[in-house]
């Protein structure tokens, strides 16, 4: 059978769009461990993820949980820095930190084969790390260095400062990492965190090709990780945004600038419509955003628009470099484009485009094995499971140029919106 090929495949979407519910198994500590079995893959992953205590910490602490957890690989009872690393590396694997405001949590990257030897050790780092001062002050050393030069970068600066206007200086998550937080910390603290706010409520995420007698080996072991229950959390207190900030840096011909407000979490029912709003404001490359004020204008390389979540809060955020001289204008364009698509139908060629290029990214998401556990804990924390995607991907077949100017009608009208710009 010949092919025309001066003709394109005739294109289709998707009928249908179905995942596979990981398998869960019970601790005896109470943890659930969520199995990805990944047939034909050698490669294993394991992540034990808990409930973060920074709620309970001073802000001046705030750095504990993440020092705590950098610190588990620079020696244990059995074991120095040097040693752990040498070990690790041996047998070709990574062990790194999993950390935000409301989870922390260690995860180990291996093949298969060297599972059952890595565990002993990688199981040593829950109960066992010493934190020596010697090593800590290295590592004070490098974060000071890393906030000076987080605090001379513009985006950097622009982006913690879009989260102090947006929550208050005061507030745990807007408030701004100095070195003195970072002078605070002493072995002491980290490891009064370590033996008495790690490893709450955990989770085990494991991905792996595994027969089911040597996933039982390996819960056998797991069951020795020192898992506890009860973990508490106060109540943050309410935001008090503040709505613009400037800081000026002579000389600079260039700003950076952040501009957003409140949204709504996943759980929201409105959060699909509001996820295709925000990709054809500023999502992608063929966003509206993009087309004005980098396409048209030339004001900046890269400009985009995001859907945030930080514990209970969400919200969406516009971030770019762009050229001083034109930040006001860019701020006029981009409310612009709000305005526009809160009051005028997109096009059907438009809507047809965005349509074609999320469900190309849906499906993307999950070309990998381990990019079924990473999505799956994208919604597990937000308390929902794959149907959030499967719904979505329904969504996506069917919305209309109607539906997004409703949606900006209802979360873009507000003209409460923080805007910073740096430098």
């Amino acid at each position: 059978m010949s092919v025309d090929r001066s003709k394109a495949p005739q294109f289709s979407l998707p009928s249908e769009f179905a995942l596979l519910a990981p398998q869960q198994f019970q601790l005896r500590t109470g943890s659930t461990l969520f199995f990805f079995q990944t047939p034909g893959i050698d490669a294993v992953k394991l992540e034990v993820i808990g409930v973060s205590s920074r709620s309970q910490l001073s802000n001046l602490h705030a750095l504990i949980p993440s020092l705590t957890l950098q610190m588990l690989q620079e020696g244990t009872t059995k074991a120095n820095g040097q040693e752990l690393a040498e070990f690790f590396d041996y047998h070709g694997a990574e062990v790194y930190p999993t950390l935000s405001y409301t989870q922390e949590g260690l995860s180990l990257l291996c093949i298969k084969k060297h599972l059952t030897n890595l565990l002993p050790t990688f199981i040593s780092l829950f109960s066992e790390a010493t934190f020596p001062e010697e090593n800590l002050e290295k590592r004070k050393s490098q974060r000071k260095l890393s906030l000076k030069l987080d605090q001379e970068k513009p985006s950097s600066r622009a982006g913690q400062v879009f989260k102090k206007g947006l929550f208050g200086p005061k507030h745990p998550l807007g408030q701004e990492i100095t070195e003195a937080h970072i002078s605070e910390i002493t072995p002491e603290l980290l490891q009064a965190y370590y033996h008495s706010n790690l490893w709450k409520d955990c989770n085990l995420f494991l991905s792996g090709d595994f027969t089911l007698q040597e996933l039982d080996l390996i819960l056998a072991q797991l069951e020795q990780l020192p898992l506890r229950q009860g973990a508490q959390k106060q109540e943050l207190p309410s935001p008090s945004p503040t709505w613009e900030f400037q800081e000026d840096k002579a000389g600079a011909v260039q700003s950076s600038i952040c501009l957003g407000a409140w949204a709504i979490p996943k759980k929201h029912p409105d959060y699909p419509a509001l996820a295709v709003f925000n990709t054809l404001l500023g999502g992608y490359f063929g966003s509206r955003l993009v087309k004005n004020i980098r396409e048209d204008k030339g004001h900046t390389y890269g400009i985009h628009s995001s859907l945030v979540e930080l514990d209970t809060y969400a919200y969406w955020v516009i971030a770019a470099d762009v050229k001083k001289a034109h930040q006001k204008e860019v701020f006029e364009e981009i409310e612009k484009e709000i305005l526009l698509l809160r009051t005028v139908l997109a096009g059907n060629e438009e809507i047809e485009l965005l349509r074609n290029y999320l469900i190309g990214q849906l499906f993307s998401k999950f070309s990998s094995p381990f990019d079924l556990i990473e999505q799956f804990k994208g919604v597990y924390f937000s308390g929902l499971d794959f149907s959030f995607y499967e719904n979505r991907f329904n969504y996506l077949k069917k919305f209309t140029a109607a539906d997004l100017l409703n949606i900006g009608k209802r979360y873009f009208s507000s003209a409460d919106r923080v805007k910073v710009r740096i430098g």
